[in-house]
């Protein structure tokens, strides 16, 4: 099924985009820069939206849901945050067609349906959530407000790749106000946290927690924090952000709240996400030159059982002995496949089930019938062994937590392998062009020599560590002085 596949050092762009199509995860859609995201492919968002959903719960926050279309007027209230995202808003502006008087075949837009404002798609969802929250919130006894949405919004990219950055996605917003600065921060805080969490433990992609430089973070946020992943091309990935807002939107939306003190006072906001990309981080964290490669924690198959017969009797035989393995995995949560298929030789399903990332194969053939055994194979490392059906289950449920963290240790190898400190700008670029990785180097803090290095590498500061340490130093770039190294990298 691997055939005429591109491998990963010929050209890693071909292998993603080949990738994602093969192993049937999306394909593109009639509409410019939006897709399709086909039944493998949405399972494992299934997978990742009911855990992180679980999480947050939790923690607290509850599900609602928000109008796809903005007022105009909405979404210019806050400044910063309309600036930021005009570029990419989609806007509607009427509200009917027509049949063409000239041609009965097609629809016109009737002139006469022109609406008295025009609305925006969301590109996101602070305006129409910030104007909902000014009729719930009148006293601190309506806080804190935890709320999460699940959703799609829709950014005009003009350059887009399958789930790491096309025109629409899916993703999950959370909106919460608080009565003080101090608990806004924590819940921002909290919220990365949680996304570090589900990252390194449920996709097996190690992470680096980090606040955003000045200029990359969120239009209307007084803070941004990210979690930034290494793909195996050397490029970052933002997988996450939680954003501090301060009063930002309260004040733009007036939403006040009266305090224990009997005083009004504006509250205080955070938003966090994250989307589809997540997808296109797993893909990129951990497949091969054979295809896909799934973390047993997200794989919506994580076992397949593949029978090898001759006639329908050894079948039956099989399928009998499958059927007990089955009942013992399903009964320890672990989801399982019997791919009984008459229509495919066994050689063909493994290949597809292989290229497909399942975690764990079984095969059972007539020998292993008479020896009471089966053959198991690991996904991650290839290796085969074959095992007494006795006790399988145990076997198979152990394998899938070492697969789990097999993945996760060698993601994070490659990751630490590929920071590099450097200490001058003649380092600094060799580093991009030989090595690349994150480059952990001094900064002097301002946006103009951010700007510049971003200008002639094409790097960008991924995150200023939340565990960086105060380090005296001089800029890369400038030679200014610097107290803390920062993360660069090329990034998607």
């Amino acid at each position: 099924m691997a055939k005429n596949f591109t491998s990963r050092e010929e050209d890693y762009s071909a292998w993603y985009n080949e990738l994602v199509a093969k192993a049937d995860l999306a394909e593109h859609s009639a509409v410019r820069g939006c897709m399709v995201i086909k039944p493998y492919g949405y399972a494992i968002w299934e997978k990742m939206q009911a855990q992180l959903d679980k999480m947050f719960k939790e923690t607290g926050h509850e599900n609602a849901y928000f109008p796809l279309l903005v007022p105009k007027s909405l979404f210019e209230a806050e400044e910063k945050n309309a600036e930021g995202f005009a570029k990419e808003c989609a806007v509607v502006t009427h509200y009917r067609l027509k049949t063409d008087p000239n041609d009965k075949t097609k629809l016109i837009v009737d002139p006469d349906a022109k609406l008295e404002e025009e609305l925006i798609i969301r590109p996101t969802s602070e305006a129409i959530i910030w104007n909902t929250y000014k009729g719930w919130i009148e006293s601190y006894r309506d806080l804190p407000l935890l709320i999460n949405q699940w959703a799609n919004v829709m950014r005009w990219e003009m350059r887009t790749r399958l789930f790491l950055r096309t025109a629409e996605f899916l993703w999950q917003e959370g909106h919460t106000a608080h009565a003080t600065k101090d608990e806004a921060i924590a819940e921002s805080e909290q919220m990365i946290n949680i996304y570090s969490e589900f990252a390194q433990n449920f996709m097996a992609m190690p992470v680096i927690m980090g606040k955003k430089s000045d200029s990359e973070r969120f239009a209307g946020a007084d803070n941004t924090l990210t979690i930034e992943a290494l793909m195996q091309d050397g490029k970052a990935l933002q997988a996450g952000t939680s954003h501090f807002l301060g009063q930002n939107f309260a004040k733009a939306f007036d939403v006040q709240f009266t305090n224990k003190e009997g005083k009004k006072d504006f509250v205080w906001a955070t938003s966090w996400g994250v989307s589809t990309r997540l997808i296109g981080g797993l893909i990129m964290t951990h497949s091969d030159d054979d295809g896909l490669v799934l973390p047993p924690n997200l794989a919506p198959i994580q076992v397949v059982i593949v029978p090898i017969h001759k006639g329908e009797e050894q079948l039956d035989q099989i399928s009998e002995k499958v059927k007990g393995i089955k009942s013992l995995l399903e009964a320890k949560g672990i989801s399982v496949k019997f791919d009984n298929r008459d229509t495919y030789k066994p050689g063909y399903k493994f290949a597809e089930w292989e290229f497909k990332g399942v975690p764990v194969r079984i095969a059972m053939g007539p020998r292993d019938l008479e020896n009471g055994t089966v053959e198991i194979a690991r996904r991650d490392t290839k290796e085969k062994t074959s095992h007494n059906i006795e006790g399988v289950a145990d076997i198979i449920e152990a394998l899938l937590t070492d697969i789990q963290d097999n993945l996760y240790n060698k993601a994070l190898n490659y990751r630490n392998e590929h920071i590099t400190e450097a200490n001058s700008w003649d380092e600094f670029k060799e580093l991009l062009e030989t090595k690349t990785g994150f480059i952990s180097a001094h900064w002097d803090g301002t946006e103009e020599t951010e700007e510049k290095i971003k200008q002639e590498t094409k790097a960008t500061i991924r995150c200023i560590p939340l565990d960086a340490k105060e380090e005296a130093g001089i800029c890369v770039f400038s030679g200014n002085p610097s107290t803390k190294r920062v993360l660069f990298a090329k990034a998607y």
